[in-house]
């Protein structure tokens, strides 16, 4: 640090290397904002979704011009200049609903190819200034090709099976502590697949649950809580179906696509050139509104014939759509439909069902809590009858809070809670507060008694109907995603999965 002021000139060279790469940055960023602002990312979005071939062969276009740019341009200039602007439009393509972390890897592996190949590759010049003069150019030439071929190769595999680049982030992502939780829309999808993969392996368990369920003696419990407990079981009874029902009219779904398919995207392509034309034609017809009485002549009549060949070619257009159409259509989204609708049954069936037995079971859990809050609650009648009023307002209120973290003493907090304001607005009306208390009295007593029947004979039940449940109907009832969710998750949206058929 002291000899030949060496830290300062390191700090200086520091500061000059890294203002050089913002000045990149900034001026990259620079160049991108007034791209957008004249409408160049709407013209590279009209061309490359113009093209014959779908994504594919946008992708394929936006590869190949990013390879030659990484002939004379670094890869920061590529990032934020080019990357921004073609990432968007690759994105938003549902026919491959790729993942940003797939393509900026692709990107970043066709980057480095570029790098790697003659005659222009940077990296190729790198060596070339450190290499002895023994060494000619096309020596270097010839010993690169082998590394090209295997980054040739890495880009076919990464290409064709994503799942190598998303798998790792999805498992990190689904097994951290920030996990997104089993209700989150966007693992929908996979999370019902895992459904189906739990109950071919073990959905027996499952179904002997529910009969545990059905069977189980609801006498101890009040008419409120059985009826729920009957509702649930009746209810998981078709949880077998429904999920049944959903390989069924995916099926159905993959069997009408192969002639639907083909149909679709000529439709679709029709319909997006009209919604092109339509649009020019709008402005068209917004700019005579606008103008009509200060245009000439001459350009009046440019402009009615440029509509005209507009309304013509528009017309034109919707003519090619296939007659039958409408009906095709229909006809595919009722089978698309059946499958979202089976779907949401299994869901509906599972949430309903599980949800209903955990609110049973933490009412009963509670009784603990419960139990402890008796002789506070029977001590208190004395003050209530004839103690000083404020002071026994306060206790109440304190002894309403204590209930209100018991699952299921509502109605005692609520009748506490009529006594306490009582005796704060008449005070002298002992007899009122007295009749709200003792309400709060009798329900506490009815329910000790019957939670303490139902610990014992219907508690256990429930745990283990929970328990063999829960990869199942309590799937999205868990706060967060499991280890063994995690893990399926993370290879089930790794893969890409068109969404064209819905659109």
């Amino acid at each position: 640090m002291r000899i030949e002021d060496t830290l300062t000139g390191v700090m200086l060279e520091t500061a000059k290397t890294t203002s050089l790469v913002f000045v990149i940055l900034l001026g990259a960023a620079m160049l991108t904002a007034a791209f957008r602002a004249f409408g160049g990312e709407e013209l590279v979005r009209d061309f490359l979704t113009g093209l014959p071939g779908g994504f594919w062969i946008q992708f394929l276009i936006v590869m190949l011009v990013i390879f030659l740019l990484g002939f004379f341009l670094d890869f920061i200039e590529i990032a934020v200049v080019v990357v921004p602007i073609v990432a968007p439009i690759l994105l938003a393509d549902p026919t491959a609903n790729i993942t940003a972390v797939w393509l900026g890897v692709m990107i970043g592996l066709n980057i480095q190819t570029s790098f790697l190949t003659p005659p222009f590759g940077f990296a190729l010049f790198y060596l070339r200034g450190v290499a002895p003069a023994a060494v000619k150019t096309m020596q270097i030439y010839k010993g690169v090709v082998a590394f090209i071929t295997l980054q040739l190769i890495a880009l076919l595999i990464v290409g064709l099976y994503p799942p190598l680049v998303n798998y790792l982030p999805n498992r990190s992502s689904y097994l951290s502590e920030t996990s997104p939780p089993p209700r989150n829309p966007r693992l929908q999808y996979c999370m019902d697949d895992y459904v189906l993969a739990g109950m071919q392996s073990d959905g027996a368990r499952t179904n002997n649950a529910i009969a545990a369920l059905a069977a189980l003696d609801l006498s101890s419990l009040p008419d409120d809580l059985a009826r729920d407990l009957r509702r649930a079981a009746d209810d998981a009874g078709g949880f077998s179906d429904a999920v049944a029902q959903i390989p069924v009219t995916i099926a159905a779904v993959q069997a009408a696509a192969g002639d639907y398919r083909p149909v679709q995207e000529q439709v679709r392509s029709i319909e997006k050139r009209v919604r092109d034309l339509q649009a020019d034609l709008d402005d068209v017809n917004r700019e005579m509104g606008r103008v009509r009485e200060a245009i000439s002549e001459e350009r009046g009549r440019r402009m009615e014939i440029r509509k005209a060949e507009l309304e013509a070619a528009i017309a034109a257009l919707q003519a090619q759509i296939p007659e039958n159409w409408d009906p095709v259509h229909d006809t595919f989204k009722e089978l698309t439909d059946a499958e979202e609708t089976a779907r949401v049954t299994m869901r509906r069936i599972g949430d309903s069902s599980f949800e209903a037995v955990a609110e049973v079971v933490a009412v009963l859990n509670g009784t603990p809590a419960f139990n402890a809050l008796g002789e506070p609650l029977r001590g208190l009648r004395a003050a209530v009858e004839t103690g000083e009023p404020e002071a026994t307002a306060a206790a109440l209120d304190e002894l309403a809070t204590q209930f209100r973290d018991v699952e299921g003493a509502g109605d005692i907090r609520s009748d506490l809670g009529a006594a306490r304001r009582v005796l704060e607005r008449t005070p002298d009306d002992r007899e009122k507060a007295l009749e709200e208390f003792d309400s709060a009295l009798a329900e506490y007593e009815a329910q000790a008694t019957w939670r303490a029947a139902a610990t014992t004979a219907v508690l256990p039940g429930l745990q283990a109907f929970l328990n063999d449940t829960k990869t199942t109907l309590g799937v999205r009832f868990e706060p967060s995603l499991t280890r063994d969710q995690g893990i399926f998750l993370a290879s089930c949206t790794a893969k890409h999965r068109s969404l064209s058929l819905s659109f």
